[in-house]
């Protein structure tokens, strides 16, 4: 079968440099006692990754992918992963029911979901102890920032509240096909010791999505835009921005909203 065609409507970049793709899977740590065995490749396109992961003996390589071209092809060069390549769509994907002893998370992803994605595994936080993923530069910078940077954003604090978060390498756009019109950096988001944040955890998503909805503006005015004026009372971090405010602070913000609503 011919080499599958890149779907813009997918953002599809292919991964042609093997060296790169070597890298990301041995960016994947070697599986802990504790960590589950299955790994699962989001978007496997033409299995430029996926066939380095199929190598690992410490893992079991599942994928999905939802272009049927991609499928197709896996299919007629990997039949042996073929039964383990689920087609559809990963963000609809119920991963405690596929993967109900959870599943490491690994892929090339497509810029245009690569934050839906993230979303995704915050929502089911509790099932994926890893993900390495290489999405665009910009986007793993502000992932991996500390407060206080302009970089620093909703993403970076929920996954931070979960993850540890690193930044591995750079990847050059150069080495895809079509190249991209940026550059691409890899990342390994590991969970960490977290079980609780001590807050209404729902109650704490929307504080930090409210917090950044204006994000120029101190925290009294954006937060007053989505919960109230909270019968007149002041928070004294009501004088900072969101991004001065560090994982705590958004939990001690989320305590005292949720008393004050």
């Amino acid at each position: 079968m011919a080499e599958v065609r890149a779907k813009k409507a997918l953002g599809q970049h292919f991964l042609t440099d093997l060296n790169i793709a070597q890298k990301i899977c041995n960016s994947l740590t070697e599986r802990t006692a504790d960590e589950p065995n299955a790994v699962l490749e989001v978007g496997c396109g033409m299995g430029v990754l996926t066939q380095y992961l199929l190598r690992r003996t410490d893992i079991t390589t599942f994928g999905a992918e939802i272009d049927s071209e991609s499928v197709e092809y896996l299919h007629a060069h990997y039949p042996d992963f073929a039964p383990r390549l689920m087609e559809g769509d990963f963000l609809k994907m119920n991963l405690k029911e596929i993967f109900p002893d959870g599943v490491r998370v690994i892929g090339n992803f497509p810029y245009n979901i690569s934050s839906q994605i993230f979303f995704k595994i915050i929502e089911n936080r509790d099932l994926v102890p890893q993900c390495v993923g290489m999405i665009q530069k910009e986007v793993a910078v502000r992932i991996a920032e500390p407060p206080g940077s302009r970089e620093y954003g909703i993403l970076s604090v929920l996954l931070q509240a979960w993850y540890d978060i690193e930044y591995l390498f750079t990847v050059s756009e150069k080495v895809f096909n079509p190249p991209p019109k940026v550059k691409s950096a890899v990342i390994r988001l590991k969970r960490n010791n977290t079980k609780s944040l001590e807050c209404d955890e729902t109650l704490f998503i929307k504080v930090v999505k409210a917090s950044f909805g204006q994000r120029r503006k101190m925290l009294r005015n954006s937060l007053k835009a989505v919960f109230g004026n909270f019968g007149g009372n002041e928070h004294p971090l009501f004088t900072f921005r969101a991004e001065q405010l560090s994982v705590a602070q958004f939990v001690e913000l989320t305590n005292w909203v949720a008393e004050n609503m």
